[in-house]
């Protein structure tokens, strides 16, 4: 392996080789590595929504309403399921975009104890421009890697996450 892509994973990696070379460190190669681009990808993503004055959660609940189409709208449950996290954290999230005037949450017609949000017309007009800038922001992270270097990493990777969902 060249000195030029060596990281810091390498060099952990052969001191343990060294301290307990009965052990197989090999692992830590993945994990490691994949746990410090994530660490560095949060860090890299998170300019965008600064700038508009939100977090990479609140950007997260913007996009799962727009991608839900027209109009719009999830119910609490159903939003808390595409985004992947705890109601509560939905809840606090929702609270945040309300106050920005981002989305609106009223009740459902259905079940009057059942909430539905809802992007609202300025909501739906900062997510446009927001996702048009998170994914070239995303582009410019990737820029290390050629198109088939990413289709291959993001096939890995998922082969990865299926293994562990």
């Amino acid at each position: 392996m060249s000195a030029e892509l060596q990281d810091g994973i390498d060099r952990i990696i052969g001191q343990w080789a060294v301290e307990r070379p009965e052990l197989d460190a090999s692992p830590m190669g993945v994990v490691a590595r994949v746990h410090r681009a994530a660490d560095l990808l949060d860090i890299g993503l998170r300019p965008p929504f600064a700038a508009e004055g939100l977090s990479h959660g609140d950007f997260d609940v913007l996009a799962s309403l727009r991608r839900a189409g027209a109009p719009y709208r999830l119910s609490a449950t159903g939003l808390s399921a595409t985004m992947v996290v705890t109601s509560g954290a939905v809840t606090k999230r929702v609270d945040r975009l309300v106050a920005a005037g981002l989305v609106s949450r009223s009740v459902a017609e259905h079940d009057g104890r059942g909430r539905l949000i809802e992007l609202t017309p300025l909501g739906l007009e900062v997510t446009d421009r927001l996702v048009a800038r998170h994914w070239a922001n995303e582009e410019r992270l990737l820029a290390g890697l050629t198109v088939a270097e990413r289709d291959q990493l993001a096939g890995l990777l998922r082969k990865l996450l299926v293994s562990l969902e």
